[in-house]
């Protein structure tokens, strides 16, 4: 049994009956109007999350059920051939299989919609397969995009190598705090996509999402945004964006063990992705399991909570980092570039992020700080990915940007010793920042404190 309120995809028509599939033919893909959230009101993403569906076990229970069927059953022969004719689905209770909808995977993509403010989200095996799917859903062969040049390694890969050869598609990189280089770059007519990260991987640039929508819309583009470093933070479907991405594998998920990706945006984008004949979801199987997605649904409730922890401890290590001569990038603090436009953006009281950057010129540097971070006082761990509960540490240069060659990581503003961190909030503040202070007393190096 479900609550009647409902939010983003939702497929809340009266539940199939045991004796008979006769209903009416809605089309599959057809999300109804009336389903449909209205988020004005709900600016606060907590807000909108709480006010999502909540989908009730199926004998009862507080929590879901989990549809763990690859495959499912009708009653009458005669609806097999409905469903595949597109006459039956989701919006009726009426399922094929799992690589097209499944209803646990459904609700997590509910949850997505509510958090990020759209009509529609759906959830898949990883971010960089919402990546590919949603972009290859936009761009046809011999189109254009027109993407950031400051991303993660693997979306760069994506845009500058895989999709040439394979696809066609080609990217034109541009600064995008440049808005009229952004303008420039859009070609009308051409170009089907605009797209950029909220914040940027790893150099925390912050993205004028505002302005760069209406430079996209003006120009006849869908503008996506990669959110997965802003969760909260930022919403960017309220401020103008059409798509917004996920790496759910990150804050998110908070565990640091599934690998998952949404994407949220309009319902009749979402639902062209699952179409059974040209849908990107559909048709490429970067299928979520249910049982991931059960998992999920029951951290999204408390990540509004992890968040301000994460952003509180970032916050305060950035200021004392400073105060000690590091170089630190960190949007919070009143010297970054965009600093007040991260305020004007920002959701209030979620912060300003859970990462930091410390600069520290060469790659030498860099691996000798992590070293005793990690291996003498245990303030956290090399290792990539985001958003864990213990601090997460890497030279983004030699890992998580390794896919860009030296000059487009110049371009991009990575240097060689820059060390991305990920603030964790296990322990007190003042332990961990004495596990800080002690590694930092280890460096023999004068070299270690480099000066602004």
């Amino acid at each position: 049994m479900a609550e009647t309120q409902s939010r983003g995809l939702v497929f809340a028509g009266k539940k199939r009956g045991t004796g008979t599939d006769d209903f009416d033919g809605d089309d599959i893909f057809v999300a109804k109007k009336s389903m449909l959230p209205t988020m004005a009101s709900e600016s606060d993403p907590a807000a909108a999350l709480a006010n999502a569906r909540h989908e009730f076990g199926e004998h009862g229970g507080v929590n879901m059920s989990i549809e763990a069927s690859a495959t499912f059953t009708v009653m009458e022969p005669e609806t097999m051939r409905r469903m595949f004719a597109g006459e039956l689905g989701p919006d009726r209770d009426f399922f094929i299989y799992s690589r097209h909808f499944n209803p646990t995977v459904l609700n997590l993509g509910r949850l997505m919609a509510a958090l990020e403010g759209t009509e529609a989200a759906y959830c898949t095996a990883s971010g960089m397969s919402a990546i590919s799917s949603v972009l290859l859903q936009l761009c046809s062969s011999g189109g254009h995009v027109v993407a950031s040049r400051t991303l993660y390694g693997g979306t760069h890969a994506l845009l500058t190598h895989f999709f040439p050869r394979a696809c066609n598609i080609t990217t034109t990189f541009v600064d995008i705090g440049d808005l009229e280089a952004v303008k420039n770059a859009i070609v009308e007519g051409k170009t089907k996509v605009l797209y950029f990260e909220s914040m940027s991987n790893p150099t925390l640039t912050v993205a004028n999402i505002p302005a760069l929508s209406r430079i996209g819309h003006e120009k006849g583009t869908t503008v996506v945004v990669d959110n997965t470093f802003a969760p909260m933070v930022l919403s960017p479907a309220r401020l103008g964006a059409d798509v917004v991405l996920h790496s759910i594998s990150k804050f998110i998920s908070g565990g640091a063990d599934v690998i998952a990706g949404a994407v949220c945006g309009p319902a009749s984008l979402v639902n062209s992705m699952m179409d059974l004949h040209q849908g990107a979801l559909m048709l490429l199987g970067p299928t979520m399991n249910a049982k991931v997605a059960f998992e999920l649904s029951e951290r999204i409730p408390h990540l509004g909570l992890r968040m301000k922890e994460h952003c509180r401890r970032a916050m305060e290590y950035a200021i004392r980092m400073k105060k000690l001569g590091l170089k630190v990038i960190y949007p919070g603090l009143e010297d970054h570039p965009q600093h007040e436009l991260l305020k004007s953006m920002a959701n209030k009281e979620y912060g300003y992020g859970g990462l930091l950057c410390v600069d520290m010129e060469t790659e030498e540097r860099a691996n000798r700080l992590m070293h005793h971070l990690q291996n003498y006082t245990q303030f956290g761990y090399m290792a990539v990915s985001l958003g864990y509960y213990e601090t997460l540490m890497s030279c983004s240069g030699s890992s998580t940007s390794s896919e860009m060659n030296a000059e487009e990581k110049e371009l991009a503003g990575i240097s060689p010793g820059l060390v991305r961190m990920s603030i964790g909030y296990i322990g007190t503040l003042e332990q961990k920042w004495s596990q800080l202070e002690k590694a930092l007393s280890r460096m023999q190096d004068g070299t270690l404190l480099i000066k602004n």
